[in-house]
């Protein structure tokens, strides 16, 4: 039979002083840091977010659903489905920083003006015949768009023609919101207006390569809401010619990208969001990339597979996928893909947190 452990009466007496001091912590409301460090500063990010795969041939038929069941109007605004990653449950974010959804708009219908705080962008997947107008321009949505909405401007979609359309959202709303920074402001119920050009005002102004308009102010978000598809796809080409020539130009062999800048500056097309398109060669893998930050992609054509850390997903046209911080990503393409990518790297960039790491470096 094992003696009874006997604790010296000091070491008990230690013990019953340190618990009254941990029970004082918590009736002020602290938290002592030598028994949460490792959570608090791990040696690696440990993101809550997961990989995780959003099929469109899942996304548009309940898209196509809410659109018969679910009007658009003052209230709920915008007939949008967000991605909700199981990492982080009881929110409707696709990573801790970026909100991304699908929306959907049927024939003729008008999705009213607001405004707020948080930034946000459209990317149309498929089809045409929608315009979106911010501070009263009009903007012609079509297959391949990028089209932005920078922070507090007015903007609203209306749908002219007979067929709905359907294109995914990005915005970064967890990001604002966890800053407690938001503002949401309601515009008029009727629209700025229903005119339906070819290009828009902002587009004749800005959509000039490497010519910048000398009498308008320098904005911080990018002055050009839409960049058209014709001039990705040729952009990327190009690349992929001047590689196949022995010239330099592709991010690595068979991998073509480019990032979507602001006209006036350089730099971002959003303050807080960079979106980039990326073609791969068919045959091309890329090689497995880990970045401090975390990025939403959606495969524009082609089909493909994609590695995140130990989860493998077979991707195809429309298809989403979420990366979290710092988990290593590469995609295999045996029949070539264009995949459209967005991420909060700017916001890292700004307060001197990016990293990157490559498999090869």
């Amino acid at each position: 039979m094992a003696a009874p452990t006997h604790i010296p009466a000091s070491a008990a007496n230690e013990q019953a002083k340190l618990s009254e001091l941990y029970s004082a912590f918590e009736a002020a409301h602290l938290a002592p840091l030598w028994t949460q460090r490792e959570g608090l500063m791990p040696t690696t990010p440990e993101p809550d977010a997961r990989p995780t795969l959003w099929q469109w041939s899942t996304l548009l038929p309940l898209a196509q659903r809410a659109g018969e069941l679910v009007p658009v109007g003052r209230g709920g605004e915008r007939r949008a489905i967000a991605l909700a990653n199981p990492g982080l449950p009881g929110t409707p974010y696709a990573t801790p920083t970026l909100w991304a959804a699908i929306q959907y708009l049927g024939p003729r219908e008008e999705a009213p003006a607001h405004r707020h705080s948080q930034t946000a962008f459209r990317f149309v997947i498929d089809g045409e015949g929608i315009w979106t107008n911010v501070e009263g321009d009009a903007v012609a949505m079509r297959r391949g768009d990028l089209l932005l909405t920078p922070g507090m401007h007015f903007h609203e979609h209306h749908n002219p023609s007979d067929r709905p359309m359907a294109w995914i959202d990005g915005l970064d709303i967890p990001f604002v919101r966890y800053l407690d920074a938001g503002f949401f402001e309601f515009g008029p119920d009727e629209l700025a207006t229903r005119e339906t050009p070819v290009a828009a005002r902002n587009e004749r102004l800005w959509g000039h390569p490497a010519l910048t308009p000398v009498g308008v102010p320098t904005p911080r978000s990018s002055p050009l809401m839409a960049y058209r598809w014709e001039h990705t796809d040729a952009a990327l080409r190009a690349q992929l010619e001047l590689a196949a020539e022995g010239h330099p130009g592709v991010l690595e062999p068979g991998h073509a990208a480019v990032r979507f800048t602001n006209p006036a500056t350089g730099g971002d097309a959003l303050t807080t969001i960079r979106c980039e398109m990326h073609r791969l060669r068919p045959g091309c893998r890329t090689t497995p990339t880990r970045i401090a930050g975390s990025a939403v992609w959606q495969v524009f054509d082609g089909s493909g597979t994609v590695h995140i850390g130990a989860d493998t997903y077979q991707v195809a046209k429309g298809d989403l996928f979420a990366v979290p911080s710092w988990a290593p990503v590469s995609i295999s393409a045996p029949d070539g893909l264009d995949a459209f990518r967005f991420s909060d790297e700017p916001i890292l960039a700004a307060l001197k947190l990016n990293r990157t790491a490559r498999a090869d470096a």
